[in-house]
């Protein structure tokens, strides 16, 4: 009997001790190994974008070298983004889960506008409505204006949020791919990879899509219409090419379009140009600037980061695809 205990305990160290090994492997696998800048020759088994142990985000990149590897994008609230002269340039990612809910606590809460709200708001960020009309048309705050000089700030929030809501999403939802783009190029920072025109990724892959990707810094910033600490000094650049059954689908859908609007469509549909400042506004305030250089349309982030096909986006917006991306929102 003696021997039997003996010989039991004996088992059971080696069991807890197996389950010891087993526990600190799986603490090790926390620490996702592995990940960028470390990169690797062929492209890697996972979906992208990806959590790895549910809680970092991650997106798989292909270098110039034509190396993958696999970037920490977690959209999060970091250290601030802080542009100075004076104090540096401080990368954080700061507050990038922050919504503006005393102006707006229906978006807030649902991710989308209220048009009650918006029909009755009169301030943002303490700021007058009359006052960011003014600043936030061309050659104002900026040479290219945050909106046409025909469009008005609650117009625009209006019209996209209807939008949006048409394309059955939210603002929070199409924030967090341009987030994911941003991060890759805080990644950078970290990694001592930035130069002022950047070229080390070239591509990036989200939803089974290829998105070519490129961005450079600027010597100065742009400062926010709505005073806030939202600045923004990069130009970032992403576009992807239309499948043969995306190309197929407007060529018979939108025949009637001559060949040069039939060109804009596609260029506009699968391209865009944008700042930073762009997902901490559609997060914060549902807002991608009207009809200017900058404007970020929800559309088109739908589309290239493949949260809705072209059939989907098209259907939700009666048919009337060309129009809603090209129309401006006029007072």
């Amino acid at each position: 009997m003696e021997n039997f205990i003996n010989t039991h305990r004996d088992h059971l160290k080696t069991n807890a001790l197996i389950l010891v090994l087993l526990l600190m492997s799986i603490i090790t696998a926390g620490q996702t190994p592995g990940l960028y800048p470390k990169t690797f020759e062929n492209m890697l088994d996972i979906k992208s974008p990806a959590y790895i142990n549910d809680s970092v985000e991650t997106i798989q990149i292909v270098t110039k070298g034509k190396r993958y590897g696999l970037v920490p994008v977690t959209v999060e609230n970091g250290k601030p983004l802080i542009y100075s002269y004076k104090a540096g340039t401080y990368m954080g990612k700061d507050q990038q889960l922050l919504v503006d809910k005393g102006d707006f606590p229906e978006l807030a809460k649902t991710g989308l506008h209220s048009d009650e709200r918006l029909d009755n708001t009169k301030a943002i960020t303490g700021i007058p409505v009359r006052v960011i009309n003014c600043t936030g048309r061309p050659d104002a705050y900026s040479g290219s204006g945050f909106m046409a000089e025909d469009e008005d700030i609650i117009t625009v929030l209006k019209s996209d949020n209807s939008t949006v809501e048409k394309l059955g999403l939210t603002h929070p939802q199409l924030a967090r791919p341009l987030f994911h783009v941003w991060n890759i190029i805080l990644a950078e920072y970290e990694s001592g990879n930035w130069a002022r025109f950047y070229d080390n990724i070239k591509q990036i892959y989200y939803n089974d899509n290829i998105l070519n990707f490129q961005a450079s810094g600027s010597k100065g910033w742009q400062i926010s219409i709505f005073m806030d600490e939202i600045h923004g000094r990069h130009n970032i650049h992403i576009d992807r090419e239309l499948t043969g059954a995306e190309e197929a689908y407007l060529n018979e859908r939108y025949s009637y379009l001559s060949p040069e609007k039939m060109k804009k469509l596609k260029i506009k549909l699968s391209t865009l140009d944008f700042s930073e400042m762009l997902p901490y506004y559609i997060m914060r305030y549902g807002f991608y600037e009207g009809h200017t250089d900058y404007r970020t349309d929800p559309i088109s982030i739908a589309f290239i980061f493949g949260l809705k096909s072209i059939k989907q986006i098209d259907e939700s917006l009666g048919g009337q695809l060309y129009n809603s991306l090209f129309n401006h929102f006029v007072l």
